[in-house]
């Protein structure tokens, strides 16, 4: 949360925070590992797949990635997603309605919807060629809205 001041008034603007973790091997690990660590820190996190084929496989690789943490999640229309601190979506407008979720981990090409209602969007790049042109794509984009972009390079030694 930003705090400006005018002369009249102090507003409170919220200005979201975008995080890219490059030199991804496998992308999937990445996100599981992430989404393990906003759990540890009590943080909520929507994670965006647009493709349900890899939605239903993240699904599963989210209870098996660990023997030894687990990863409390659900798909965004379980009646259970108000209470489950990591929720999976594949459809964009589904995030809208959710406002109480901090991170929105976006596992697509594209801009992901409704991207300013989160503190912090989390976009993971692999080693591919074209996954990381659409990545420098979107890194432009939030620069150009004027959100806070921060690059974090990933250790190549992620497995």
């Amino acid at each position: 949360m930003v705090r400006l001041v005018r002369e009249d008034c102090f507003c409170d603007v919220m200005v979201t925070k975008v995080d890219f973790y490059s030199g991804a091997t496998d992308k999937w690990l990445v996100a599981c590992r992430l989404s393990a660590k906003a759990v540890q820190h009590a943080t909520s996190m929507i994670i965006y797949i647009p493709d349900a084929n890899l939605l239903r496989q993240f699904d599963k690789l989210l209870w098996t990635f660990s023997p030894i943490s687990f990863v409390p999640h659900c798909r965004i229309e379980d009646s259970a997603a108000s209470k489950t601190p990591v929720i999976l979506s594949e459809r964009s407008d589904e995030s809208a309605w959710i406002r109480h979720y901090e991170i929105m981990l976006n596992l697509h090409n594209d801009i992901p919807p409704h991207y300013k209602q989160f503190q912090r969007v989390i976009e993971i790049v692999g080693i591919e060629p074209e996954d990381r042109e659409a990545a420098r794509a979107r890194y432009r984009f939030y620069q150009e809205q004027g959100l806070s972009v921060h690059h974090h390079r990933l250790d190549r030694n992620q497995e």
